[in-house]
């Protein structure tokens, strides 16, 4: 089972897997044990329940680190994302990226519409989730 889900892993372009994409490769506990698996080796990281996100090993510390292009923000984006959750950028990012202000956000932050309740989260940071209106 683990060398059909590295296998998965390997074809995709993906940054960040969902446990349900697994699926049709065999039965869940399978699968998690798997994922489990991948993650203890350093090849995944997980970010929260049911999201797993594609790591290497850091040629410094040797501990595994995100590969995803914009780090855990891009990771925890293309989460929501595969989620089917709506989310947009906070207002504070979107005056940073306009020239509006030179504050550069800090943190993982995102507004979403409607319900959304998982807690992602990566190395000390989490992702801040606020409610749209």
């Amino acid at each position: 089972m683990r060398d059909k889900v590295e296998a998965l892993i390997a074809r995709r372009s993906d940054d960040v897997f969902l446990t349900r994409e697994f699926a049709r490769l065999g039965g869940e506990d399978q699968v998690i044990r798997a994922l489990r698996e991948l993650v203890r080796e350093g090849r995944l990281i997980r970010l929260g329940y049911g999201v797993y996100a594609r790591a290497e090993r850091s040629r410094l510390s040797g501990r595994p680190v995100l590969t995803a292009r914009d780090g855990f923000v891009g990771a925890s984006r293309e989460a929501l994302t595969k989620l089917g959750v709506e989310w947009e950028p906070t207002e504070a990012e979107r005056a940073y990226n306009e020239g509006r202000s030179t504050q550069v956000p800090a943190n993982a932050v995102v507004r979403v519409k409607g319900r959304f309740a998982r807690r992602l989260g990566y190395g000390g940071n989490s992702l801040v989730v606020e409610r749209r209106t």
